[in-house]
């Protein structure tokens, strides 16, 4: 198919560049977007036009059943000027398996990677290159058929958008503080805990929410069927150091398969470092803090990387982590990623992919 455009001219694009210094996270977009419609049967219209509200029926069934799915990637400023992607293809494919999960059509993978590539050609001056930052990229399918039956939508709109943005922690590169959420439940077996649903992040806001108002960063939320073994953080995979050893949670179909998670399991095992996918019992974690087993523990994902944890609050004790302070595998790890995603290091597993 072939992508047309609709772009700004020069005057009515926003004032760019911004101050790359005092980024956040989720609140600054970029001149343009990328739009593709499904209706009678398939994908069509592919689209770069000027980033602006969306139309929709008050009747959309996205607005009723929750028919949506996104996904998130980053591009990256090398030192040479180059704009890099890391495993975008990854991404995609992830993104037609959360599709098949919510009953919407897929879409063409390698389509939609060249067309983020036709939407970076157009705003991909906004990727900024302080230390930290980059430019954030979230495709986002909705269900847009104006209908209040209970089945699949017959029609959608496909879009990404990019933000540029600095660390999603106003902390940066420093320990969190997690709190262990034992009654409330993320997801389910049989549920939409390992694609990325609007849906499936709703049911995590209150109970972060309520985490937030503690003063806690995040919380890790334990198994929906006996609140006893560790899953996921609320934007991470987690992993914990137990006698020199890597343990993370097996993805069983409740935990998000991060791709950030599968470099990270690469990385550790190729730089020499054992690392076990297996259930981890919460009183396990507790148990090797207690006996000093327990060394470092540390999340990641698209947003943060790599997060380490200095602190974790379980049923009114705290337990801080390598003394709050960050890990030596947790630093090689963030250190070998972060040094791939913005071209420090050299790629050699071919994650990179240049514009």
């Amino acid at each position: 198919m072939e992508i047309s455009k609709r772009l700004l001219s020069p005057k009515h694009r926003k004032v760019h560049p911004i101050d790359e210094s005092k980024l956040g996270f989720g609140d600054t977009f970029t001149d343009h977007m990328f739009k593709m419609d499904y209706f009678d049967g398939k994908w069509q219209n592919p689209r770069i036009e000027p980033y602006e509200p969306l139309q929709l029926s008050p009747a959309a069934m996205v607005l009723h059943y929750s028919q949506t799915i996104f996904e998130g990637l980053k591009c990256y400023r090398h030192p040479d000027g180059r704009l890099a992607l890391f495993r975008p293809r990854d991404n995609f494919d992830r993104f037609n398996l959360s599709a098949a999960r919510m009953a919407i059509p897929q879409t063409d993978a390698g389509f939609l990677l060249e067309a983020l590539k036709e939407l970076l050609k157009v705003d991909g001056s906004w990727t900024p290159s302080f230390s930290g930052s980059s430019l954030y990229i979230r495709p986002t399918i909705i269900a847009t058929e104006s209908h209040l039956g209970v089945r699949p939508s017959r029609e959608y709109l496909l879009f990404i958008i990019l933000c540029p943005v600095g660390p999603y922690y106003p902390e940066g590169f420093a320990p969190i503080k997690i709190y262990v959420e034992s009654s409330f439940s993320r997801s389910a077996p049989g549920g939409l805990g390992a694609i990325k649903a609007g849906a499936s992040y709703a049911t995590s806001l209150l109970a972060t929410e309520m985490a937030a108002q503690k003063n806690f960063t995040q919380l890790l939320w334990l198994d929906a069927c006996e609140h006893r073994y560790v899953e996921e953080v609320g934007s991470m995979n987690m992993y914990f150091v137990i006698d020199n050893k890597i343990v993370t949670s097996k993805l069983t179909g409740t935990i998000l398969p991060g791709i950030t998670r599968s470099s990270v399991i690469t990385v550790a095992r190729e730089s020499g470092l054992e690392v076990e996918e297996r259930l981890i019992d919460i009183d396990e974690i507790i148990f090797a803090y207690r006996n000093g087993a327990l060394t470092e523990a540390f999340g990641s994902g698209t947003a943060a990387v790599i997060s380490p944890v200095g602190l974790l609050s379980y049923q009114g004790e705290e337990f801080t982590v390598a003394n709050g302070q960050i890990g030596p595998i947790t630093q090689k790890l963030y250190d070998e990623l972060v040094g791939i995603q913005y071209g420090l290091k050299p790629d050699t597993r071919g994650w990179v992919d240049y514009l």
